[in-house]
């Protein structure tokens, strides 16, 4: 099975093509230009240096969430409009569960961390032992207080990885924690964990139509909240 990811649920823009669980090719930019801009073209260029087209695929497979708004939404439309194009299935991947990929070689607790604003962090946890990682918790966003709270109960040592890595590193050492920065090379989420979680997802029936895939954004948007605050609707009857 060959798979076409893409990553977009921050500022940085990744994409990769998959054969049974392992990396043909990948492309990936951090320029602080917009996802609407690179994305595509990164699709092209790989395909072409990779010399495959979108109809050697027979997924696609999208970070959809939690991550910025605007970004899920790029990368999920544009998945959307490749499997309708190709007539191929998606999968969406949590973007937890895909940066946690990059350290599943490692026996430790993978704290998965990315900046949601206001003190907050979206978070999952996972527990990864002999290239098997364990979810101990769903995805959620989350206090940074909170976390630590649940983490000191536990004696495993613990890896951070995410765009809010350093963030949550520095609080939780703040607070006396024992914990470690995952390597710059692979503290990034990236589409190659994107396609490696697909994989698996796609071998346990868990893919999608085009029409039902959907970003997974875990809380509101902050004009919604304003909504909210006004008391106002957020959604129209």
């Amino acid at each position: 099975m060959k798979i076409l990811a893409l990553e977009t649920s921050a500022k940085s823009v990744s994409t990769a093509i998959s054969e049974n669980g392992v990396i043909l090719a990948s492309a990936y930019q951090n320029t602080g230009l917009t996802h609407s801009r690179t994305l595509m073209p990164l699709v092209d260029g790989m395909l072409r240096s990779a010399d495959l087209t979108g109809q050697d695929m027979d997924l696609i497979a999208v970070a959809n969430g939690p991550g910025s708004f605007t970004g899920l939404r790029i990368g999920v439309s544009a998945a959307k409009g490749l499997a309708w194009t190709l007539d191929v299935p998606c999968c969406g991947v949590s973007t937890l569960l895909a940066m946690a990929q990059n350290l599943r070689h490692m026996d430790t607790e993978i704290v998965c961390a990315m900046d949601a604003r206001r003190q907050q962090v979206y978070n999952a946890v996972f527990r990864a032992e002999n290239g098997v990682l364990e979810r101990r918790c769903e995805d959620r966003a989350i206090s940074l207080e909170e976390l630590y709270e649940e983490l000191k109960n536990s004696d495993a040592p613990k890896i951070i990885v995410g765009d809010g890595a350093k963030l949550c590193y520095t609080y939780l050492l703040e607070k006396g924690l024992p914990c470690r920065l995952a390597p710059p090379q692979l503290i990034m989420q990236n589409a190659s964990g994107v396609a490696l979680a697909a994989q698996e997802l796609a071998e346990n029936d868990q893919t999608v139509s085009a029409r039902d895939l959907v970003p997974v954004y875990l809380r509101l948007s902050q004009a919604e909240r304003e909504r909210l605050a006004k008391g106002l609707k957020i959604t129209v009857d």
